[in-house]
């Protein structure tokens, strides 16, 4: 027999994750035949008592985060088994090689191991737990990692920031195994960048960004180029690399713009086409008396939920509107969203919007989203948050 408690769910409440949408609503739960504590594993049965899945209970809108829709034991096995099919997607597309160091292997429901991220910078990964059921395995995780994985000798813990806001547990940072420099060089696509997973956004760096930065550099030859929320100047690099003529890197944060140094240096020491400018993105825009030829918008998420998507949709207007008044006839502007919340829809809309408003004539020429290491699961099409178009400007 089976020993989680059971949540019961309401009549005709089964439909989506008869679908195997990996989420239970807490509306969607009638009852529990026990006490489930956040972070403890439970079983999911329709109003019947019929078998739907097992997974994580927590507290908030979403009650229960599935694991398996079949009927097992959660142990160390059946972790090892979900850590080691993340892996071999990872090898199986040829991601990871003596020239690409860096890579996401685990990505939530992408990989069917929901409330989970893991990043890999060289011998180090960084775990990032959402959910308390995450959080409590944390030290196997990080064995199983280093077993499945045979370099990494790290791994850092980083998830202040991502528990949810009310759960009953200690928010501690730090290695769970080995004892890196939390600052470290990383190879992406044969580039060097520096990550700070300690101080760092996210878990240090935008892994999601490495195709689309990696079609910049193929446009960025003999170009003005204009990078945007610059961060640690992983466009500008890649500009850089693709023969750009110059490359302005613009972030607000003084501790992103030296990293962004670190990088152009490292790269390409003493090279002067390249400045960067510690300034609001608003403000830069609005002041600058440059043409660029291409220009680069990748904000931080305007909207991180269902309820500001108005003022993002705003915001994202003016921003794009802006670079539209200040690029060059014929350029191009590589411009994204990572507001889960957002739409793809309701960011072109805006996007057009800007354009009108601008007076310009604009063609799509690439409709960007997040690379393979950050798989969508088809049954849970919240997991595709990355958007981005490339647009020809007249």
């Amino acid at each position: 027999m089976n020993p989680y408690t059971t949540l019961t769910l309401k009549p005709r409440r089964d439909e989506s994750l008869r679908r195997l949408h990996p989420w239970v609503f807490s509306g969607a739960v009638a009852r529990a035949d026990g006490e489930a504590q956040e972070g403890d594993i439970v079983r999911v049965a329709d109003a019947e008592g019929n078998f739907i899945g097992i997974g994580h209970c927590q507290t908030g809108s979403i009650a229960v985060r599935i694991l398996t829709f079949e009927d097992e034991i959660i142990d160390e096995h059946f972790w090892r088994k979900k850590l080691e099919k993340a892996c071999w997607l990872r090898l199986n597309i040829g991601l990871i090689s003596a020239t690409n160091t860096t890579f996401r292997l685990v990505y939530g429901e992408g990989d069917n191991l929901p409330g989970l991220v893991v990043d890999v910078y060289g011998e180090t990964a960084v775990i990032q737990a959402h959910t308390v059921g995450m959080h409590l395995i944390r030290q196997m995780l990080a064995q199983l990692i280093m077993k499945i994985v045979p370099h990494i000798k790290n791994v850092f813990y980083k998830s202040e920031n991502t528990l949810p806001g009310k759960a009953p547990v200690e928010r501690e940072e730090g290695y769970l195994a080995g004892n890196h420099n939390n600052k470290f060089t990383t190879l992406e696509n044969g580039l060097l960048f520096q990550v700070d997973w300690l101080h760092g956004q996210k878990t240090g760096f935008f892994i999601d960004q490495r195709e689309n930065r990696s079609l910049l550099e193929h446009y960025a030859h003999g170009k003005h180029v204009l990078n945007m929320f610059a961060y640690t100047g992983g466009f500008s690099v890649y500009a850089m690399r693709g023969g750009a003529k110059s490359v302005h890197s613009v972030d607000s944060s003084a501790k992103a713009i030296e990293l962004t140094d670190i990088n152009i240096e490292q790269n390409f020491p003493q090279d002067v086409r390249h400045k960067s400018f510690t300034e609001d993105a608003f403000k830069y825009l609005k002041n600058t008396e440059n043409k660029y030829d291409l220009i680069v918008l990748d904000p931080p998420a305007f909207a991180k939920h269902r309820d500001a998507i108005s003022n993002a949709l705003r915001g994202y207007q003016r921003l794009n509107r802006n670079a539209f008044e200040k690029i060059a006839v014929g350029g191009l502007l590589f411009t994204f969203s990572c507001s889960q919340a957002v739409t793809k829809e309701q960011f072109r809309l805006a996007v057009m919007s800007a354009a009108v408003e601008a007076g310009r004539n604009v063609r799509i020429l690439h409709l960007m989203s997040q690379p393979a290491d950050h798989p969508i699961n088809i049954f849970h099409p919240e997991g595709e948050y990355l958007k981005g178009l490339v647009l020809y400007v007249e």
